[in-house]
């Protein structure tokens, strides 16, 4: 069910029918998503019209590839997320090296960066993680996207 997602405009809010297009998701599909997914929570203007960030549609993105991809129950993939958050969250507490920090903007930057992410894998995790240079940079794109939830200040 490998299907391309257009890229994301770069604008601040978008409609829940451009939110539909941007993620291949029907809009009562995103509606729903917004009960279940406590981190989904778009603004809502004038008649409650509802206006997604740019954060929002990278997680409804990660949210439909769990579910759709990877075969995730919509509890499984609420854990995932919430799992993906506390992580973050305990590496920030105990000092270490936080996702976040990365700044995989940057092409030439980001080789390091994630070269030292590879090397605090244990050996076992290195031999499944050996990838091609598409492989990493999509690794590389998935951790920007998954930063970017991080950050929002809710």
């Amino acid at each position: 069910m490998e299907k391309t997602l257009p890229s994301i405009p770069a604008k601040r809010y978008f409609t829940i029918g451009e939110v539909s297009e941007l993620c291949g998701v029907k809009a009562h599909v995103l509606r729903y998503w917004e009960q279940e997914f406590t981190q989904l929570r778009p603004m809502k203007r004038r008649g409650n019209r509802r206006y997604y960030q740019h954060h929002e549609v990278l997680m409804i993105r990660r949210i439909r590839d769990l579910l759709y991809d990877q075969g995730f129950t919509i509890s499984g993939a609420r854990n995932k997320l919430q799992e993906l958050v506390q992580v973050e969250r305990d590496r920030r507490r105990l000092g270490g090296d936080a996702l976040i920090d990365i700044d995989l903007s940057d092409e030439e930057a980001s080789e390091g960066n994630f070269d030292e992410l590879m090397n605090d894998i244990e050996a076992p995790q290195l031999d499944r993680l050996t990838m091609s240079d598409d492989a990493s940079h999509l690794l590389r794109k998935e951790l920007a996207q998954i930063r970017e939830m991080l950050l929002d200040p809710r």
